[in-house]
């Protein structure tokens, strides 16, 4: 795999916003990721992945327009882009047909521990990231605290063996994305989002061809839109971090995304904490520490 150009790590507080970026990409997917599930039991789960990449497209096209370049934006780097959208259409149709499936408690933790693995191997074995020993250690925490805090006990069980597969390619996917999005060029600006918008709507839209399908109207097709714009935010958030910090991190931080979900249920809607889901949270807290101690 060749090497990013024009890539730089930056030290000290430009480590710190690297760090802060990828928290927010967490957060911002974390809740379009409860949008998605949600809308995709309302809809048919690729309409609302079309729905929302093609609504992603609209809000990364706008924020490339506003962030300026800091040099030519080159082919490499779009086709890196386009290569995470690649991924990010395969995760969405697979994640989000798992969800609308009820297999919410085998999808959901298969999906975010493949979406950490991938990139972290790809990371060390092929593009030479070194992590600090404190970061290995949260790296070996977070894979765990994913697993715990993305199980559910509210008795939703499709069949497994599917659920399993869903979740295996929608982890593969999710990886994909991370990790091709980074290997996109400084130069490039945000454009390498907004070509991944595109290649996501194409891997979606052939698998829209099925008798009697129907695109959401109103409401429902205004939401799944704008909750791609979220999510299209959140991998801005990622791309930026990634120019600021080692892959590896970038990766398992913006990864901790399956946090939000539970946290939302806990302050929002006032559930109780399962006791693996409060062990989770606890890993993924330490996580963070361990994965930040360098800075």
């Amino acid at each position: 795999m060749p090497g990013r150009p024009g890539r730089t790590r930056r030290c000290g507080r430009g480590r710190v916003t690297g760090v802060l970026l990828a928290l927010a990409s967490a957060l911002a997917y974390g809740i379009a990721d409860v949008a998605g599930g949600l809308l995709s039991r309302r809809a048919d789960f690729r309409a609302v992945a079309l729905l929302g990449q093609a609504g992603g497209l609209v809000c990364a096209v706008a924020a490339a327009l506003l962030v300026p370049m800091d040099g030519t934006m080159d082919a490499t780097s779009l086709g890196w882009g386009a290569l995470s959208g690649v991924g990010t259409g395969l995760a969405m149709v697979f994640l989000y047909r798992g969800i609308g499936r009820g297999d919410m408690s085998v999808v959901v933790p298969v999906s975010a521990v493949g979406g950490v693995a991938l990139p972290v191997v790809a990371g060390v074995a092929l593009l030479g990231d070194r992590p600090p020993v404190p970061a290995w250690a949260g790296i070996a925490v977070v894979l765990p605290a994913l697993w715990l805090v993305s199980r559910s006990d509210s008795g939703e069980h499709g069949r497994v063996r599917a659920a399993i597969g869903n979740g295996l390619v929608a982890g593969a996917g999710i990886g994909i994305q991370y990790l091709a999005l980074a290997q996109a060029g400084d130069g490039a600006g945000i454009w390498p989002v907004a070509a991944g918008r595109v290649a996501a709507v194409l891997t979606i839209a052939p698998m829209l061809w099925t008798p009697g399908f129907r695109l959401p109207t109103g409401r429902l097709a205004f939401w799944s839109a704008a909750n791609g714009g979220l999510a299209a935010a959140a991998l801005v958030c990622y791309l930026l971090a990634t120019r600021e910090q080692l892959v590896v991190i970038a990766v398992v931080l913006s990864s901790l995304y399956p946090v939000v979900p539970v946290l939302l249920g806990v302050t929002a809607l006032r559930e109780r904490l399962s006791a693996a889901q409060a062990a989770g949270l606890v890993g993924a807290g330490a996580a963070v520490l361990l994965l930040t101690v360098p800075l």
